[in-house]
């Protein structure tokens, strides 16, 4: 029970105004611009952008800016300023076959159509503090020194490119194997060139290339679950909807998109430790842009809107089979705004986790429990609950206080009697 707290307005004003003060920070300082934020905090703007359900990079940054940097709040603004706005109508879903790749991994093939592209990433870093940082020369300004050839380095054997599966296209301008360092590289390997050019790739139907997917490969050869099948029934919408059980894998795959990071993170990463059993290969990670289409129905046609950017996940799970399907790989699917690999990947594994029953497996595990898994994994909701702690409370502990009060006068009672007796 909650009670009304009076006189508090004053004090209210002014934390607000503290608030600010804090929020600003030392006035000798510059003070930090939206642009600032959205263009050199990117991957704290894809989050909020991602966890807020809200494509919008300036009002991403802004929510950062407000918050002092949290980033639990800017989302939970991102979600409040949501509400606001008119909804038009349902895009056409995207297209990421289609991508535009800015990064494209994969963990299951070295050579594969289209080729690895490394692109922006974490992943070769040393973890060491960067001091040219503190002192504004970023990598960008300083010196750099020409890569070294394959041979210098010992461990990259160069090879013809080609397009078939388990073989390498290498693109223009990607990493080495290109040009003349490539011909001297591989005369001094004692490879003979490959005078044949690679295979182009896929054209889309307005001319657009289309980067194949490694599912798409394993598919051609049946080795993994086919897609589901889309039956033209429209998906239950969260925001639009509360979630109810049991849930769709459609329902299953929006609460993830915009669950916690770092509550599906430990659920993914419990599946790696048994619970659940499941250590899946990463088919591919790709994160490029996409484009949006509005249908309008007087054109009779979809207009495009604009480029997002996403990253997608598609893991590769080995499955024994069943009485009516083959021993084949499954499928677990994340997809996100921006470039959070971390958050698509987590939401693979605990995607492919929520599957088992349709698989036909057991349940042994917390992230194939989907009621725990969607009720808990949405940040907004579980800060309210938490915090929520914060408000006064005094009703209820004056209650409390007086039972426990009673509790030790009875437990203390027969004490007092028995010395009375005695």
């Amino acid at each position: 029970m909650y009670v009304a707290v009076k006189g508090g307005e004053a004090a209210i004003r002014n934390a607000h105004a503290l608030l600010a003060k804090k929020r600003r920070g030392e006035e000798s300082v510059p003070e930090i611009g939206l642009d600032q934020i959205a263009g050199q905090l990117s991957l704290a703007v894809d989050r909020v952008m991602a966890e807020g359900s809200l494509y919008d990079r300036e009002l991403a940054a802004l929510a950062i800016k407000q918050a002092r940097g949290d980033l639990i709040e800017a989302i939970f603004l991102a979600r409040a300023f949501r509400t606001t706005l008119p909804r038009f109508g349902a895009s056409v879903p995207v297209d990421t076959g289609a991508m535009r790749i800015e990064r494209r991994i994969s963990a299951t093939f070295k050579d594969l159509p289209g080729g690895q592209v490394l692109g922006p990433t974490f992943d070769y870093t040393h973890r060491l503090m960067d001091e040219r940082l503190a002192t504004h020369a970023s990598d960008a300004d300083a010196p750099r020194q020409p890569a070294p050839s394959p041979l210098e380095v010992g461990f990259c054997r160069l090879r013809p490119p080609r397009t078939e599966l388990g073989s390498s296209r290498v693109r223009a301008g990607e990493g080495w194997g290109e040009g003349e360092e490539r011909r001297e590289a591989s005369a001094a390997l004692g490879e003979r060139p490959d005078p044949s050019p690679p295979a182009p790739l896929p054209q889309g139907e307005r001319g657009e290339t289309r980067m194949p997917r490694v599912t798409d490969l394993l598919g051609g050869e049946g080795l993994i679950e086919p897609s589901p099948a889309d039956d033209g029934t429209p998906p239950r919408d969260l925001t639009r909807e509360p979630l109810s059980f049991p849930a769709d894998r459609p329902l299953r795959l929006q609460a993830l998109a915009r669950g916690d990071e770092g509550f599906l993170l430990a659920l993914g990463y419990s599946t790696q430790r048994g619970y659940a059993r499941t250590h899946p290969f990463v088919g591919e990670i790709r994160f490029g842009t996409v484009e949006v289409s509005l249908p309008v129905e007087e054109l009779g046609f979809a207009v495009p809107l604009g480029d997002i950017a996403v990253t997608e996940c598609q893991s590769v799970n080995q499955f024994k089979g069943s009485a009516t399907e083959p021993p084949q790989f499954t499928r677990g699917y994340g997809l996100v705004f921006g470039q959070s690999e971390r958050k698509a990947m987590s939401m693979a594994l605990v995607d492919r986790a929520l599957r088992f029953k349709e698989l036909g497996e057991e349940k042994s595990a917390p992230s194939q429990d989907e009621e725990f898994v969607l009720s808990h994994c949405d940040n907004v909701q579980a800060t309210g609950f938490v915090e929520h702690l914060k408000l006064p409370h005094y009703v209820d502990f004056q209650a409390e206080l007086d039972l426990i009060r009673r509790m030790r006068a009875e437990a203390e009672a027969p004490d007092e009697m028995k010395e009375a007796a005695e």
